[in-house]
């Protein structure tokens, strides 16, 4: 996925971790822009419970700092500071080695202060990674998931959750509890060190997510004193505090490749429900609309119904055939109408099953075709911050004159591939087999295991993929493609493919 030349990056992105939608995404949407996007080797990032090597990464982005062509640069500090998501969570990095490490921005600044750098953290979610029993990992099964339980009881505990939660703090053990308590401690002072270096100019732009946790538990004083803190140095133009973890990279790369375009897109909103900004992911601690609204920012634009460059439409769960019908109709009458529209389908989070029956109606239909960007997967932040990604993309490679509509096409064809294929039809199909071989603990498969359901996969994939290219691009074939389980686990797939006109 990575073979632009350094020499000619105009994004340097450093990912949060090695997933498909965390780095090889952003790298894609500079393609569709005809922006280069150019990330550390793979081999630095880690893999799952294996932490990325940050020392190796600084080297490599101080090589890219001493390149006069690189005009801005997106990093995750999580990467920069721990070794990614998942060794943000555990114990290992203490806060002098997070600190010493983020001076590279510092270092990053002085040799380019007139290049963009933006910067993306977490607040840390309440569960620790889900691993197996017997896994190298602080806190493998059960410890993480009485860790998840007595994170998200209220702090401190209501009276009638105290019997509980002394309950819980005896299965989870003391040294266990203060080694996440721990972690936790040192993460808000790392977030709290980024506002410091966005306060005194060294990041221009930083975003810190809450990684998935609700209204309720351990998160929402840490969220409150960022929140406190971020107004008190008045950054509310330069940071934010929102829902969210895995779109933030991708997010801030279409913000920087919309400022390469020298355009501030204007996003309309159109929701399928009346009431559907109110719609709260139980893994997010807001309604959608502050998501949403968030996630405008941060990719550059603005929120403007009445003129709008892009209109993004959001399918929130549980509507009825008669909102499902009103939507297509407006997204129709808008793709007539010669507007860039964008899909994020959020009704997953009340069933796949609806997911799946709208992304076959508009697939037939040949509406998906003319979408400027979809987007269905995982938390409402995540499906969001991609399809807005995706469509600035778009407007930006257009407004420079460099747009790739092949990239674009493959795009879009790997998110309905991905989004809907694996998740709605392949992946339960993956956990049933897994079922009926007596696995029920999916969250890190043993190599046997593995390397069966990896085939399974690819086949039931390929299949689907036929089908869905012939809907969205008939003038086109698979001339490759590459299907694995990158972690080991069904939750996600990685998809690497090739399209070419057919002759």
């Amino acid at each position: 996925m990575h073979g632009l030349a350094l020499a000619f990056a105009a994004i340097a992105f450093v990912p949060i971790d090695d997933r498909p939608v965390t780095w090889q995404m952003p790298v894609m949407l500079g393609r569709i822009a005809g922006v280069p996007v150019e990330s550390p080797p793979r081999a630095l990032l880690g893999r799952f419970i294996d932490p990325g090597r940050p020392d190796a990464i600084i080297a490599w982005l101080n090589q890219t700092a001493a390149r006069a062509d690189t005009k801005a640069f997106v990093v995750s500090t999580d990467m920069l500071a721990y070794g990614g998501l998942v060794a943000s969570r555990a114990p290992g990095a203490s806060y002098a080695d997070a600190y010493f490490r983020l001076m590279a921005l510092v270092h990053l600044r002085a040799e380019h202060p007139r290049a963009w750098v933006a910067a993306f953290g977490t607040i840390m979610r309440l569960a620790p990674t889900g691993v197996p029993a017997g896994s190298e990992f602080f806190a493998a099964y059960p410890a993480w998931t009485y860790l998840q339980q007595y994170a998200n009881l209220h702090d401190p505990p209501l009276p009638s959750e105290e019997t509980r939660a002394a309950h819980l703090r005896d299965l989870i053990g003391s040294a266990t509890l203060d080694e996440y308590l721990a972690t936790r401690a040192r993460n808000l002072a790392v977030d709290r060190l980024l506002l410091k270096l966005t306060a005194n100019g060294t990041i221009d732009r930083l975003a810190i997510g809450q990684d998935d946790a609700g209204p309720v538990g351990l998160h929402v004083k840490d969220v409150r004193l960022l929140q406190a803190e971020l107004a008190a140095q008045a950054l509310q133009d330069r940071a934010s505090i929102e829902p969210g973890a895995d779109e933030l990279g991708a997010a801030l790369v279409a913000g920087a490749i919309a400022r390469e375009a020298g355009w501030t897109p204007r996003i309309a909103v159109r929701y399928s429900t009346p009431g559907g900004a109110s719609y709260q992911d139980p893994l997010e601690y807001a309604p959608i609309s502050v998501a949403i609204e968030s996630l405008i920012r941060l990719c550059g634009g603005v929120h403007d119904d009445t003129r709008p460059d892009i209109v993004l439409y959001v399918r929130v769960p549980n509507g009825t055939p008669a909102q499902d019908d009103a939507l297509v109709g407006e997204m129709t009458a808008d793709v007539a109408a010669g507007r860039a529209v964008a899909l994020a389908d959020l009704s997953y989070l009340g069933s796949y099953r609806a997911q799946a029956s709208f992304a076959q109606r508009i697939l037939a239909s040949g509406l998906a075709a003319k979408l400027d960007a979809y987007a269905s997967w995982n938390t409402n932040a995540n499906t969001v911050g991609t399809a807005l990604a995706e469509a600035i993309a778009a407007g930006s490679g257009r407004r420079l004159g460099t747009y790739d509509a092949l990239a674009h096409r493959t795009f879009t064809f790997t998110r309905f591939l991905d989004d809907y294929a694996f998740h709605d039809e392949v992946r339960p199909d993956l956990n049933a087999a897994l079922e009926a071989q007596g696995v029920t603990d999916r969250t890190l498969l043993a190599p046997e295991p593995a390397a069966t359901i990896a085939q399974r996969n690819q086949a039931l994939l390929w299949e689907y993929a036929e089908q869905i290219l012939a809907q969205l691009d008939p003038g086109y074939h698979i001339a490759a493609m590459s299907i694995a389980l990158p972690w080991n686990r069904t939750f996600e797939t990685a998809i690497d493919v090739g399209l070419a006109p057919n002759l």
